[in-house]
């Protein structure tokens, strides 16, 4: 399959007024667009072909607008030449490095951390488990103080509220290992915080809190028994 192929996008079942800009609005967030080419027959429903940069952008498209109802149309997206969106077993480059996946265009501020992830997830694991709570824009896997951790952006502030309700304390599984994770809401200030966190298969975690000492208050003593 050359390269073009693997990175267009067909999306069928498009309304017979809709715009360019639209179709750009449906897909910008999967990643970098190189080309629209919209078709709008005599008589509807419409058809385009959408060209990303990067072709894993074109597999997150397909999974996230397969059947997506848009103004009442449920549209159809697949790979141009009519294929399956191809599964991509390594890691993408984290982005919170120097990798292109950091684009503004792709990342949300409705964010999740996930926690106690087994060092084999990949990207792909993660968004297939943290979908079960919404629709995910965007999911990356990077190693953290020896530990696995993943951060997901979802579309919209209910879908991130509920996966941290329903997906907290969830087994997380892929075809090498399980595990179970925490997820919570992002904090960019709790990345440079150790943590220390371990998990049994019985859904029993203990986790390392260290406390900060009681201010002093000269007019008042606490004494424990």
């Amino acid at each position: 399959m050359g390269r073009r192929n693997s990175c267009t996008i067909y999306v069928g079942n498009l309304p017979g007024d809709i715009r360019e800009r639209e179709v750009e609005d449906l897909f910008y967030k999967y990643g970098r667009i190189v080309d629209i080419d919209l078709k709008i027959p005599p008589r509807p429903p419409g058809y385009a072909f959408v060209e990303f940069e990067d072709p894993r952008d074109a597999d997150d498209a397909i999974y996230g607008r397969d059947g997506y109802d848009f103004d009442g149309y449920r549209l159809r997206v697949e790979l141009a030449h009519g294929g399956r969106a191809q599964s991509y077993s390594y890691d993408r480059p984290s982005s919170f490095s120097n990798g292109r996946r950091g684009g503004v265009s792709r990342r949300s501020e409705f964010r999740v951390m996930v926690d106690g992830l087994p060092s084999s997830a990949s990207w792909q694991d993660l968004k297939d488990h943290m979908r079960r709570a919404g629709d995910v824009c965007f999911s990356d896997v990077y190693r953290e103080g020896g530990a696995t951790v993943g951060v997901v952006d979802y579309t919209n502030y209910d879908d991130m509220k509920y996966a941290i309700r329903k997906l907290d304390d969830t087994e997380f599984r892929n075809a090498f290992s399980r595990a179970y994770i925490r997820v919570r809401q992002y904090d960019a200030r709790s990345r440079s915080r150790s943590r220390s966190l371990s998990y049994s298969r019985s859904r029993s975690y203990s986790r390392s809190v260290s406390r900060s000492p009681l201010p002093v208050d000269e007019r008042f003593v606490i004494l424990y028994i």
